[in-house]
């Protein structure tokens, strides 16, 4: 222990503990209905939504890596796959001989369009109808409270681009 700071109780541990374990099961079964709904992973997704979302459709590879938190190396390999697939291509950056643009490809943005409809569904699914308006709230303000500790931005939007509700 530091100075005043104690450890969890057990009672913390056991809270930490199902908050954990239930987030990666929502991740993991998001994932799966994200694959099996579209054939896109979650990483092919995550790409596509902020090409999708940035100016002429494209990034920088380290503004891409930046916006989805990744390594640039764990990005890179990823980009080649979803670039022999068609969805993204890699473009020299003419002012930086160093760097490259990631460009949405029509493709893309149509895989992108058609997964999106089923991804919002089953995060409604999922997550949105197994809490209380209140619950959500809660969770919401807990996520800000998570990222103002650790230094996070805050999200920029949408996660779709789309604020528009869907039945």
């Amino acid at each position: 222990m530091t100075g005043s700071r104690k450890l969890p109780t057990r009672e913390e541990l056991r809270i930490w503990r199902d908050f954990i374990e239930t987030t990666d099961a929502l991740r993991t079964t998001l994932t799966s209905r994200l694959n099996g709904d579209t054939g896109l992973s979650q990483g092919d997704y995550a790409v596509l939504l902020a090409l999708s979302e940035a100016q002429d459709t494209r990034l920088r590879s380290s503004e891409l890596a930046t916006a989805i938190r990744w390594e640039r190396s764990r990005l890179s390999h990823h980009l080649g796959r979803m670039e022999r697939r068609g969805l993204i291509r890699r473009e020299e950056c003419v002012t930086d001989n160093r760097g490259a643009h990631i460009v949405l490809e029509p493709s893309g943005a149509e895989a992108f369009r058609a997964a999106t409809y089923p991804h919002l569904r089953a995060i409604r699914e999922l997550f949105i109808d197994a809490l209380t308006p209140d619950q959500l709230t809660a969770a919401g303000d807990i996520a800000a409270a998570l990222r103002d500790h650790l230094g996070l931005p805050r999200p920029a939007g949408p996660a779709s681009g789309s604020g528009e509700d869907r039945d």
